[in-house]
């Protein structure tokens, strides 16, 4: 199975990070987020991967070019101008990087790809800027179970402020970033059949969230996967460094492999 990520957005809330470098290229733990994405689906088998690339797109097409090298210890021999690979730590990953446009909207970036994605039974597609625990595996085959074009992983957002529980007049407990109100939204982890991509009818300013996912509620076409668990989106510097935070003291929820 393949899994698609939309990394050509320009970034603009966290703007201090995308100056020089995409969003998905901003570094959690010395890695781009979009490495941990990646092996995320890895840890659950999914190792082919379709980059959906936009706004500085010759940054990540760069950083997998050399990853070789990023991951591996390496002697260069000026004298010969020769090179020995030490200790190789690559992955069995097949990346396909396409430009996708800077402009271009969600849905019009999955259309842009979709001769990679035709022949698939089914495929994963994420956005390169968020993180989660979810069981992947589980919702694949919560997706092949229920026959329909496409699931959504429904998550339950964190409050975005500390929460005081209160008996009368008294605080009776404080709650450091407790979920919303019980809402679910969307995770940003799909998998769809194939078929979806015949609802992209706007081009390259089709927005999949808006009128794509519309159609497939209005035709009874997609499902939602419960997820319960971690979930945390990168929109701005504070997420950034809490996601940092979590990743340096050992208690990253999303670390799956």
């Amino acid at each position: 199975m393949k899994a698609v990520i939309l990394a050509g957005g320009l970034g603009t809330r966290i703007s201090e990070e995308t100056v020089n470098r995409p969003k998905p290229m901003v570094n959690i733990g010395g890695r781009p987020i979009l490495w941990h994405i990646m092996k995320s689906y890895s840890s659950h088998g999914i190792h082919d991967f379709v980059i959906c690339c936009g706004y500085m797109g010759y940054v990540i097409k760069e950083y997998f070019a050399n990853y070789f090298l990023h991951m591996s210890d390496v002697t260069f021999d000026m004298s010969d101008n020769s090179m020995e690979i030490h200790e190789r730590h690559a992955e069995p990953w097949r990346v396909t990087l396409v430009d996708t446009g800077e402009n271009t909207q969600t849905g019009g970036r999955l259309a842009r790809v979709a001769k990679y994605l035709r022949d698939e039974e089914a495929f994963c597609f994420t956005y390169g800027d968020g993180v989660a625990d979810i069981d992947l595996s589980a919702e694949i085959d919560f997706h092949k179970a229920h026959g329909k074009l496409a699931t959504v992983a429904a998550v339950q957002p964190p409050g975005r402020f500390g929460a005081l529980e209160l008996k009368g007049d008294d605080v009776d407990a404080f709650v450091e970033k407790p979920l919303g109100d019980g809402g679910f939204i969307n995770g940003g982890y799909f998998v769809l059949s194939p078929k979806v991509l015949d609802y992209i009818a706007e081009g390259d300013q089709t927005v999949f969230e808006g009128s794509v996912l519309k159609k497939l509620i209005a035709d009874q076409q997609l499902a939602a996967y419960r997820h319960t668990g971690f979930w945390r989106p990168m929109d701005n510097l504070r997420d950034k460094i809490m996601l940092e935070d979590l990743w340096q003291t050992g208690e990253a929820p999303w670390k799956t492999w």
